[in-house]
């Protein structure tokens, strides 16, 4: 089979795509067949080995995929060969065949396509999780999404919505802010047409300032989140995209009863894997309702791996990026 090959870490340019054998599923394992795999910020890491759980090179990144189940170890008995999947993996999506735990492969909903399911669960895992789980966001509260059309945030968009929240959602850029809207933000704010997102912030809240704040981005962002959080309000932190890992201010938090909170979607695929087969089962109904609606924006074949993730990393696309090995 062909695979993106990491043999260091370091730059995305150095990643190359070579035939490699196929894997075969071990105890409590399946291999699925890769019709799409989702590209996230956390492979850009991971390839120049400052990710958290970086494995030794070399390797193959990506860490979720939608595809057929092509084989199955003697103990695995929920799937079969030939079910269409979506799996999370630790690394090694970017294949046309990868090897995954049974506890992290989920049954893909009949309506949806594959680069779809590929792109679906790490961000709207993610964003379910931090709002509920973490935030506890509750019905009316207002939510301020930053980042808001990437994949994270335009999950995290819909997911605050289904739940009964008012949105404000942040972007770079008008074209980024009409995504949003499009996909129910009731307010944005294109932060590179201000310079007091505080304020705006305030003034679409009458004075109060928001509830919850969820932050992929980091940096200037988080400290003006700090300025227009409510009393007693939470920031849930899912990344840095800025680059710039934020200082909270324990005075502002302890003054305002505020929580920054944490959020690491994947540590409860370790610690809480029942949890996401109840969480995905919810997500599915949505999905299946119309409450959520992925947005992928750009699709390329495995040969144009650092093109997709150069562009991730320059945050310039929309919603979610996806590899499709050719001839899927």
């Amino acid at each position: 089979m062909r695979a993106i090959i990491c043999d260091q870490y370091g730059s995305i340019d150095d990643l190359r795509l070579a035939d490699v054998a196929a894997p075969q599923p071990g105890p409590g394992e399946i291999v699925v067949r890769v019709r799409a795999a989702g590209v996230n910020f956390a492979d850009t890491l991971m390839v120049g080995g400052t990710y958290q759980n970086t494995p030794e090179v070399p390797f193959t990144p990506g860490m979720e995929v939608a595809g057929e189940v092509a084989a199955v170890a003697d103990d695995v008995y929920r799937v079969s060969p030939g079910d269409r999947v979506i799996a999370v993996v630790q690394h090694g999506g970017y294949a046309e065949h990868v090897r995954a735990r049974i506890e992290d492969v989920f049954a893909m909903p009949a309506s949806m396509d594959f680069a779809t399911a590929a792109g679906f669960p790490i961000t709207y895992g993610t964003a379910h999780g931090a709002l509920v789980w973490r935030a506890q966001i509750r019905p009316q509260e207002t939510l301020l999404v930053h980042g808001s059309a990437g994949g994270s945030g335009l999950a995290a968009v819909e997911v605050g919505k289904a739940l009964g929240a008012s949105v404000i959602a942040t972007a770079g850029g008008a074209d980024k802010c009409e995504i949003a809207a499009a996909h129910g933000a009731d307010r944005t704010i294109d932060y590179r047409a201000t310079d007091d997102l505080r304020g705006r912030v305030k003034e679409l809240t009458g004075g109060r300032g928001v509830d919850v704040v969820f932050d992929p981005v980091g940096g200037d962002l988080f400290d003006a989140s700090m300025r227009c959080i409510a009393w007693a309000g939470r920031i849930v932190v899912i990344g840095f995209a800025s680059g710039t890992v934020p200082t909270p201010r324990l005075n502002v938090m302890m003054v305002k009863n505020v929580g920054v909170l944490g959020f690491s979607w994947h540590s409860y695929r370790r610690n809480a894997p029942d949890l996401l087969q109840r969480q995905f089962s919810e997500l599915f109904r949505w999905y299946d309702c119309g409450f959520l609606h992925p947005h992928i924006g750009e699709q390329h074949p495995l040969a144009e791996t650092t093109t997709a993730l150069r562009r991730l990393k320059e945050r310039a696309t929309r919603g979610k990026v996806v590899l499709v090995p050719d001839g899927a």
